[in-house]
């Protein structure tokens, strides 16, 4: 072979081991384009002006009795979650929102104090779709339907990362319901259920986490999911909950368990059409 062809066959293998060198490189520059990709995906858009002209508490300035009444609200929850009470309550940043029977507005209500402790400087939300038989927190906000859950506890989602999802409104988080599944109420029952309950709340000191969870009459369930609250709200509907309902919804509940009362409907007067909530907090 001459020097002419020794060069020439000595820069084709330069070249060629350039173009492997280009060709490795390329998988990597894709991975890394798909996870900037899937971390935007994560972030979910809620229908803000549906959620406002519904009456839910979008910071826009206005209906601000509602602010204040879940203000007030809220201010007992953060005193019970993160004060002196922290210390006598097991997982004390854990609070369940339900109600003694259907349609009594507890999902209003938990959307509602998530949205206004969303609203406080140091603290951040989860909202967890814990009714997994009649699940509408995806559908009250407006965004698309993911997995959640139901899917996390079948062992589909293998992280609780994987189904925590950020929205566009700061320090506020979301878990949804998922995919309805015939052992939907079982699965909330369950130990891997308790032991999610046990990582949401230690993982983050600094975090509230709301489950809207389901009635406490005819689903027993939800008492399971009770015992591993620190606070609880019952929703109680003006003109319709009975002393009776409200008594037999709470009398099984953890004596340990701090709760509340959350007296939803109440029009208190004609000039204050949004003064929807009372509160009282019970022993």
């Amino acid at each position: 072979m001459s020097i002419i062809e020794k060069a020439l066959a000595k820069q084709q293998q330069k070249n060629n081991e350039t173009s492997v060198e280009v060709e490795q490189k390329t998988p990597q520059e894709e991975t890394s384009n798909n996870t900037v990709d899937l971390s935007s995906k994560d972030i979910l858009a809620l229908d803000k002006a549906s959620l406002a002209e519904r009456g839910y508490l979008i910071d826009n300035g206005t209906r601000k009795s509602i602010k204040d009444e879940f203000r007030q609200i809220k201010r007992k929850l953060l005193n019970n979650a993160f004060g002196n009470a922290s210390k006598t309550l097991h997982h004390s940043n854990l609070i369940m929102v339900s109600s003694a029977k259907p349609n009594e507005g507890k999902t209003f209500v938990a959307i509602n104090l998530a949205l206004s402790i969303a609203l406080e400087q140091d603290k951040t939300v989860l909202l967890i779709d814990a009714d997994v038989l009649r699940p509408s927190v995806v559908r009250e906000l407006g965004v698309e339907e993911k997995p959640g859950i139901i899917e996390y506890l079948l062992g589909k989602s293998e992280k609780v990362s994987d189904i925590i999802y950020n929205t566009d409104i700061d320090k506020l988080k979301l878990i949804p319901a998922g995919k309805p599944h015939h052992l939907s109420n079982e699965l909330l029952a369950s130990e891997k259920m308790a032991t999610l309950a046990n990582e949401l709340a230690n993982r983050y000191p600094d975090r509230i986490v709301i489950f809207d969870c389901p009635p406490l009459i005819g689903v027993t369930e939800t008492l399971v999911l009770a015992s591993l609250m620190g606070q609880a709200l019952i929703v109680v509907e003006e003109s319709k909950s009975s002393i009776a309902d409200i008594q037999a919804a709470t009398r099984y509940l953890n004596e340990d368990l701090a709760l509340g009362l959350v007296l939803n409907k109440a029009i208190r007067s004609h000039k204050d059409l949004y003064g929807y909530y009372g509160y009282g907090y019970g022993t």
